[in-house]
């Protein structure tokens, strides 16, 4: 049923388009709940979002602080630069009104950052204190920073040829050349020195795994074979499975803390708008 928002018409077909929108994610969400009982939920969840939404654009366009038109036009050279930008314009009203649209969302971007750059980043003591009374969430499997040399055997390069390579490195690492250089210069994967990060159980094919995993730290390995061809591998770091140290954390945890007091600013910002606000049903077309 339609309604108005501060007099704003919202139709019924945008809580419509927000319930198909919310529902994939909704629908894992409420299993075993009454299928009508969800559905009225699912109904009055998209109808809050759209009303949250209209109030606000409201705000936000009620700001008498213009929006450069150099940046509205950056922004609209950009989306019409994307895949599918140039017809969005054609089917969405054209440019103009493309451009209006663009606006408003740069003002509700300056009015949300307007309402969180307040909001002061946790103390030290409220991390360490996260980190002290939820340290299960931070913990770790067995863990290993590896990098290797790779020659693959494809279509284009048959098991010979990449075996007969992939020799030949091994042969410049016994002769002392520098692993990661050789990464370099000779890996079928060149680049970042041959660098694969920290690698837990279950990210690499199992081949792999089974050579680094039983690797010391600082090791290279033999001439080994995967689905993808010929490897060298060297470990540099081990982790063993466990939690993680406070310093590894730290960051991630101050991170999340200052995110979720912006989303409560946001949503107490919110609620002094849907207080004040005037929301009327519109009666039902005959």
């Amino acid at each position: 049923m339609a309604f108005t928002v501060n007099g704003e018409l919202v139709e019924d077909s945008e809580i419509r388009a927000e319930s198909s929108a919310l529902r994939p994610q909704y629908e894992a969400a409420v299993q075993g709940m009454d299928p009508i009982e969800a559905e009225m939920q699912l109904r009055d969840w998209s109808r809050e979002n759209v009303i949250e939404r209209v109030l606000l654009r409201q705000e936000a366009a009620s700001d008498p602080e213009p929006i450069a038109i150099e940046a509205i036009e950056e922004t609209l050279r950009t989306l019409q630069s994307q895949p599918g930008g140039e017809a969005t314009c054609r089917t969405a009203g054209g440019a103009d009104e493309l451009r209006k649209d663009v606006e408003i969302r740069m003002r509700v971007d300056r009015l949300l950052e307007k309402t969180t750059s307040k909001v002061a980043p946790p103390k030290h003591k409220d991390v360490s204190e996260y980190y002290r009374k939820n340290k299960e969430q931070f913990r770790r499997p067995e863990l290993v920073r590896a990098g290797h040399i790779v020659k693959n055997v494809d279509e284009s390069v048959d098991e010979a040829t990449a075996l007969a390579a992939i020799q030949k490195v091994q042969e410049e690492l016994k002769a002392g050349a520098n692993f990661e250089d050789l990464a370099d210069r000779l890996s079928d994967c060149a680049g970042n020195r041959g660098e694969l990060g920290w690698v837990s159980r279950g990210q690499m094919v199992q081949e792999f795994e089974d050579v680094i995993f039983s690797l010391k730290e600082n090791a290279v390995s033999d001439i080994f074979r995967t689905t993808f061809g010929f490897h060298i591998a060297k470990v540099y770091e081990r982790k063993p499975e466990g939690v993680s140290d406070f310093a590894e954390v730290r960051e991630a945890i101050e991170k999340s803390l200052h995110r979720q007091k912006q989303e409560r600013a946001v949503e107490n910002f919110l609620d002094r708008l849907r207080a004040k606000a005037v929301i009327q049903e519109l009666p039902r077309k005959a």
